[in-house]
C-alpha cells in the first residue's frame, strides 16, 4: 500500500477539502499528535471556511522526531475526530493539508531553514506545545548555539533574527499545560535577552510589536490507532497507508489570552469558529470552568465508582446512579459557584457527559485516580468551600466524594510497597493507590483506625488541604457517616443516598 502524499491522495478518490500550495504563515514548535489533532486542525478549517490560505511549518523541539515521516507525506495526514455529540456517535475523517513541512533544527540545514522562515514576509504566528517542561530557562543556552537546547532560547533567536531583518512583529501562542504559559514564556525570553546582552530595541519589539499570548487547550487526543486489524481495515478503506494517522475527540476548545483585537487578526472568527477558538483578556474563568467541571467531575466520582465495581469512565455514564450523582454534583453544587455565564456552563457540563461517554476511548478509572489527594484539593475543594460560603450548608455530593476519596485510600489495606498502597476493593481484586509517598505512608499508618479516628486524622491534616477541614461545622460527622455507608452498603448505595 502506497503512503499518503498529494499524488496518492488524488488517486484514492478523496473528495474532501485540500489546499496544496499556500504561504507559510505559522512556525509551530512541536509536531506531535496533540498539535496535529488540535492546532493544525483549526488552521485547516480556517483555510477551508475563511480562505485564510496559510500553511504551518513544524519544528521538532527535540532531536528525534517525526520530520522524515511528515516530509515524506508532504505534510499530509489523516485525522479522525471521534466521540459522542448530544448522545450521537461521531466518527469524522478529514485529511489535514495545513502543514507544509517539518524541520529538524538539530541538523544545520534545517536550522538555517527555520531562520529563513523567521525572516519571511508571510510569517504571522508562532505556536508551541513543547510539553510542560518546555517553557524553562536554561542558562547553559548561548546566543550562537545552533540550536540552543531550550525552546524559549530557540524562540528568542527566531524573534531576534526577525527584528534584525526589520520584519513586523508576530503573534506567539503558547499551548503548554502550565499556569500562565504565555507570561512564563515571555519571562524566559526576557532572561535570554539579559543573559545574551541583546539590545533594548529588541526587547521593546518583543513586548510592543509582538503579542506573546498564553492559551488554554482542551481536547483529548489518544493519538495513534494501535489495533493492527483496524489499521489494515482503514488502509483498505482509504486506499493509502498513513503512519501519521491521528485520533482526537470531537470536542475541542482553544481559549487564547490577549487583546480582543486579535480576534480580528486571527482567522478563526472569519471561519465561524468563535465558539471554539477565541481571544479573551482573561482566560482564568475558562481554566476554572475546565478544572472544576471537567477535571472536578472525574475526581469527584471515579474513586467511588471504582469501589462500586466500575473500571472505565464510559461504563459509568451508563449507570444511572453514578451519572446522576455526577450531574447533581456539577449542576447543583459546582456550576452555581462559578463566575461565568450560566448557559455557557450548562453547555460545557452537558459536553462533559458526552465526552465521558466516548465510545472510542477506554479511559480507565485507575489512571484518573493517580495523585487524587492533590487533585481533590485543586479540583473539588474550591467548589466545596465556595458552596459552603454561599449556601451556608454542606454540598451533599462533594461531601460524599470526600468520603469516597478516604474509602478508596483505606479500603482493606494489604501492604505499602515501592509501587504504592495496595488495597482491596469489594469485588475482591487488589488495586494500587499511587500518590505522594507521605500520603501513602499516612494512610498505611492509620490502616487500623476506626472510621471516626481516620476521618479526624484526614480532615485535620493541613499538609493535605492547606487548612484544618474539621473546623467546618458538621463536616466531620457527615464524612464519617458517608465512609461507614460506603463500607457497609457499598459506594453505589452511598451515591444513591445523595440523589
Amino acid at each position: 500500500m502506497e503512503k499518503l502524499n498529494y499524488a496518492v491522495l488524488e488517486k484514492s478518490g478523496y473528495d474532501g477539502y485540500i489546499l496544496k500550495d499556500a504561504p507559510e504563515k505559522v512556525l509551530q514548535f512541536g509536531e506531535g499528535n496533540f498539535l496535529r489533532a488540535f492546532v493544525d486542525y483549526w488552521f485547516d478549517l480556517a483555510n477551508e471556511r475563511a480562505g485564510w490560505n496559510g500553511k504551518c511549518v513544524l519544528v521538532q523541539p527535540i532531536a528525534p522526531g517525526l520530520a522524515p515521516m511528515i516530509n515524506e507525506q508532504e505534510g499530509l495526514y489523516t485525522l479522525y475526530l471521534r466521540g459522542s455529540d448530544k448522545g450521537q456517535k461521531v466518527d469524522d475523517k478529514r485529511v489535514i493539508s495545513s502543514v507544509s513541512r517539518c524541520l529538524n533544527p538539530y541538523e544545520r540545514a534545517d536550522y538555517e531553514a527555520m531562520m529563513e522562515v523567521a525572516v519571511s514576509d508571510g510569517l504571522e504566528l508562532i505556536v508551541s506545545n513543547t510539553t510542560e517542561a518546555g517553557i524553562t530557562y536554561d542558562p547553559a543556552c548561548q546566543k550562537d548555539d545552533c540550536p540552543p537546547a531550550s525552546f524559549p532560547a530557540k524562540l528568542t533567536q527566531v524573534l531576534y533574527r526577525r527584528w534584525q531583518a526589520g520584519k513586523p512583529g508576530v503573534i506567539v501562542l503558547a499551548c503548554e499545560l502550565i499556569d500562565n504559559n504565555g507570561r512564563e514564556l515571555l519571562k524566559c525570553i526576557d532572561q535570554y535577552i539579559a543573559q545574551w546582552g541583546l539590545e533594548e530595541g529588541f526587547k521593546g519589539y518583543v513586548h510592543n510589536d509582538c503579542s506573546v499570548c498564553g492559551s488554554l487547550v482542551d481536547r483529548i487526543v489518544p493519538g495513534r490507532i494501535r489495533d493492527p486489524q483496524e489499521v489494515a481495515q482503514l488502509e483498505e478503506k482509504h486506499g493509502y497507508a498513513d503512519p501519521l494517522l491521528d485520533v482526537g475527540e470531537c470536542f475541542g476548545v482553544w481559549v487564547i489570552e490577549g487583546d480582543e483585537k486579535l480576534n480580528d487578526v486571527l482567522p478563526f472568527r472569519r471561519a465561524r469558529l468563535e465558539d471554539k477558538v477565541f481571544v479573551t483578556p482573561d482566560m482564568s474563568p475558562y481554566k476554572k470552568r475546565k478544572v472544576r467541571i471537567l477535571n472536578g467531575a472525574h475526581t469527584g466520582f471515579v474513586l467511588g465508582a471504582y469501589l462500586a465495581g466500575q473500571d472505565i469512565v464510559r461504563d459509568c455514564m451508563h449507570d444511572n446512579t453514578i451519572k446522576g450523582f455526577m450531574n447533581k454534583m456539577l449542576y447543583d453544587e459546582v456550576i452555581p459557584t462559578l463566575p461565568l455565564d450560566k448557559d455557557d456552563l450548562m453547555h460545557f457540563a452537558a459536553a462533559v457527559q458526552d465526552r465521558f461517554n466516548n465510545p472510542f476511548v477506554n479511559h480507565e478509572l485507575m489512571s484518573i485516580s493517580l495523585n487524587s489527594t492533590s487533585k481533590w484539593r485543586a479540583r473539588n475543594m474550591p467548589s466545596f468551600l465556595e458552596y459552603i460560603k454561599e449556601k451556608g450548608q454542606l454540598p451533599p455530593c462533594l461531601t460524599m466524594s470526600l468520603s469516597a476519596y478516604i474509602a478508596f485510600y483505606s479500603n482493606d489495606i494489604q501492604a505499602l510497597t515501592g509501587a504504592g498502597l495496595v488495597c482491596r476493593r469489594p469485588k475482591g481484586n487488589e488495586y494500587t493507590v499511587s500518590d505522594d509517598r507521605w500520603v501513602l505512608e499516612f494512610y498505611h499508618e492509620h490502616r487500623d483506625d476506626a472510621p471516626e479516628a481516620l476521618v479526624h486524622a484526614v480532615l485535620t491534616n493541613e499538609k493535605m488541604w492547606g487548612q484544618d477541614l474539621s473546623q467546618i461545622a458538621g463536616l466531620e460527622d457527615k464524612v464519617v457517616s458517608g465512609l461507614k455507608l460506603i463500607r457497609t452498603e457499598g459506594a453505589l448505595a452511598a451515591y444513591a443516598s445523595c440523589l
